[in-house]
């Protein structure tokens, strides 16, 4: 099981940015893929974006593409979400995933483990 930490998240203007980190711990962190999902109030967490094992491959859901960009340091067992030219529509908590395999997918259920979010918030 990999334990995920989440920071980097605050309160910014529209057209603002904000870099999400996601630190990782206990299992083999370059060994899966990782994602970023959001959930705002009274909707459905939704997938934001995804990074392969090797960070070669991406990505990332219509409505954040061109926007927002995801790396990872394996080195660092971290995973990145730069988030750019913010709108009020993209206020949410943010969680990171570790997924079951190394490619990228979307479903939730792909997902074995989650941090514990943090929230972003886009004032207009």
């Amino acid at each position: 099981q990999v334990q995920l930490a989440e920071s980097g998240g605050g309160l910014v203007q529209a057209g603002g940015s904000l870099r999400l980190s996601c630190a990782a711990s206990g299992r083999t962190f370059s060994s899966y893929a990782m994602g970023w999902f959001r959930q705002a109030p009274g909707k459905e967490r939704e997938f934001v974006g995804g990074i392969s094992w090797s960070g070669i491959s991406t990505y990332y859901a219509d409505s954040v593409k061109g926007r927002f960009t995801i790396s990872r340091d394996n080195a660092k067992s971290t995973v990145y979400l730069q988030i750019n030219s913010l709108k009020p529509e993209d206020t949410a908590v943010y969680y990171c995933a570790s997924n079951r395999f190394k490619v990228v997918t979307t479903s939730l259920a792909d997902f074995s483990s989650w941090g514990q979010g943090t929230q972003v918030t886009v004032s207009s």
